[in-house]
């Protein structure tokens, strides 16, 4: 499934070279929401990967971008204890438009569902 957000570039960070044919980056945006006129920031930390790690490169700190992201997780095992990591993987960044909603109209996990969407079927 395909997310995306939209915010202020405020850090972008260099190219690593994982192993020899794996390379990262990472980037952060800025997104503040008004909640009950209260204003709260986050700062939301991208990977990309590959080839799509040049994508930061066409915008400046500063600059709105609507990142679209996937959300990936893996899980490993070490000293007889789980671990577990997520990642937000961008694969796109455009400008974004003025007057757009910070949060697109796309499917999206960060939105609660109303308390009568929520179906009680646990059997205890």
């Amino acid at each position: 499934m395909s997310f995306e957000i939209t915010g202020k570039l405020v850090a972008k960070y260099d190219t690593i070279n994982r192993t020899e044919t794996f390379k990262t980056r990472e980037f952060v945006i800025e997104k503040s929401d008004d909640i009950g006129g209260r204003i709260i920031t986050n700062y939301v930390k991208f990977q990309t990967v590959q080839d799509k790690t040049s994508l930061p490169d066409k915008f400046n700190i500063g600059d709105e971008i609507k990142v679209s992201f996937n959300i990936k997780g893996s899980k490993w095992t070490k000293d007889g204890r789980e671990n577990y990591i997520t990642n937000l993987d961008a694969w796109r960044m455009d400008a974004a438009q003025l007057g757009q909603n910070a949060v697109s109209n796309a499917p999206t996990t960060f939105d609660a569902p109303a308390p009568e969407d929520i179906v009680d079927d646990l059997p205890f």
